[in-house]
């Protein structure tokens, strides 16, 4: 195809909604010859792209009905069906190892058709395993600096640890607070934001109700909110049974301030990444003492200091997905 011939995109991901969230950045960050749309079934099988772009596809397979399920299978199936037909490529953004939540015999029988029917992955780093013989490209996850500067920051509370993001049982925000108040921590407080199940807002609003040291926004906020959550911490703490990829980490370090998460390969790398003190890790599960060393240590960060974050901007991001969409469709029109 022509460098200058434009490209029309379908993501698997809702539009835009005026929060910060990964569609942001295959949006904001497409050059001009990247014309992206949005998902629905209908377009999916019957409008106009050059290009599938498939990000967590067992969320598109899931449903609160057996009908619901049934249906959706079936339109993966006939979408993928269309692809192969109209040599249209299917690229993959590879999120996580594995879905986060296991889904029945048929979805994931579905998914491995998935795979198999994927022309090009693009992983968020270096660590992320592909299948043998299998086309990949690592594009790191972009920055947010860029996305928050509009928004007024806090000045750093100290002692403030902060756990934010979508709270669910794989996040261990529940033995985050049990961590923290096992012992007395004079001048320090943690703050949980974010949505929970409300079988976890029960729980956790029984941990906090009635201490000093511990209160949280139990709710999903908007960016204003965030930045300002973010910016007062003097800690972020995800203490995730597991972890691959993390937007939250990228939006703590974005707004300069140090994480502690669970050691990984992909997180060992960003450590090295964004320099000395950005990132600690825990191995197995939190403890008392991986939290005071962390929240000592980021103590010491001179507030003026800033994480390296180079390569993460997001029209580098644009441009090396432009790249990767550009080459899937030519392997795709001769026949991989």
């Amino acid at each position: 195809m022509s460098p200058a011939e434009s490209i029309t995109v379908l993501h698997s991901l809702a539009p835009p909604d005026g929060t910060t969230r990964y569609v942001d950045q295959m949006t904001d960050g497409a050059p001009d010859d990247v014309h992206v749309t949005y998902f629905s079934w209908r377009r999916a099988l019957t409008g106009r792209y050059d290009v599938l772009h498939l990000h967590w596809p067992e969320f598109l397979l899931r449903g609160r009905t057996r009908r619901q399920r049934l249906r959706r299978r079936l339109a993966m199936r006939g979408t993928l069906l269309r692809a192969r037909l109209t040599r249209t490529p299917i690229v993959r953004t590879a999120h996580n190892i594995a879905p986060h939540e296991d889904g029945s015999h048929a979805e994931m029988q579905l998914l491995r058709a998935v795979d198999r029917a994927t022309t090009s992955w693009i992983r968020l780093n270096e660590a992320t395993p592909l299948a043998d013989g299998a086309h990949g490209t690592t594009i790191l996850h972009g920055h947010y600096r860029d996305r928050f500067a509009a928004h007024p920051r806090r000045k750093r509370v100290d002692g403030r640890v902060l756990y934010f993001g979508i709270i669910r049982p794989r996040k261990n925000v529940e033995q985050l607070i049990d961590v923290f108040t096992r012992r007395d921590r004079p001048g320090s407080h943690l703050r949980i934001v974010g949505s929970p199940t409300p079988e976890l807002a029960e729980r956790i609003t029984a941990r906090v109700d009635g201490r000093d040291d511990v209160s949280a926004r139990l709710a999903f906020v908007d960016d204003d909110e965030l930045v300002a959550e973010v910016s007062a911490a003097t800690l972020v703490v995800l203490p995730y049974a597991e972890m691959h990829n993390s937007g939250a980490a990228l939006v703590a370090l974005s707004l300069d301030r140090p994480v502690l998460v669970p050691r990984s390969d992909a997180n060992t790398a960003l450590a090295a990444e964004v320099g000395p003190g950005w990132v600690r890790q825990f191995d197995g599960a939190l403890d008392e003492d991986d939290l005071t060393t962390a929240l000592a240590a980021a103590a010491e960060i001179d507030p003026a200091a800033r994480p390296r974050l180079e390569g993460r901007d997001w029209d580098e991001v644009g441009r090396r997905h432009r790249d990767v969409y550009r080459e899937a469709m030519a392997r795709a029109r001769g026949g991989r």
